[in-house]
């Protein structure tokens, strides 16, 4: 599972609503499901880690690893 966090970058504090997408690596991989972030700005992909984009509202936001958690800043 891979959990995505989204943080105002001129508050610091979590953003409700946003909409969220990961792109995965890999011909195989593909793109997630998309989610909204809820009320801790947190959104949750079934999906395995691995080589991405995080996508917020359609603009990339994140660029990199993603396992874990994944903090990103709109």
């Amino acid at each position: 599972m891979v959990t995505i966090k989204v943080v105002s970058s001129s508050t610091g504090k979590p953003v409700s609503g946003k909409r969220v997408r990961v792109g995965f690596q890999g011909l195989t991989r593909g793109m997630s499901d998309e989610g909204f972030t809820d009320s801790n700005g947190e959104v949750h992909f079934n999906n395995d880690p691995g080589s991405g984009k995080v996508f917020v509202d359609h603009k990339t936001a994140f660029e990199g690893r993603i396992e874990g958690r994944v903090v990103v800043y709109v």
